[in-house]
């Protein structure tokens, strides 16, 4: 028997609940910015301050996932044999 483990897959039901639940929170997070009582440059900087607070939890995820691979031994077509 092999102990080599095949990749993980997620399942399409749980990737659509990630997106719908992104999305979800990326547009309530933005109506409440909008709706909110307070000058413009107040709201535009909670704008900027949502934005690059995904950009830095995509890059922190990709970083992680990044180090687990490389932790795990993942198998590159293009290494040297």
């Amino acid at each position: 028997m092999s102990d080599t483990q095949g990749k993980q897959q997620n399942t399409a039901a749980f990737y659509g609940q990630a997106v719908a639940s992104f999305s979800v929170a990326m547009a309530a997070t933005g109506i409440g910015i909008y709706n909110l009582h307070g000058d413009a440059w107040v709201r535009g900087f909670l704008a900027i301050a949502v934005l690059y607070l995904v950009t830095s939890t995509f890059t922190l995820s990709k970083v992680i996932r990044d180090r687990q691979e490389a932790a795990s031994g993942a198998y590159n077509p293009f290494e040297k044999l």
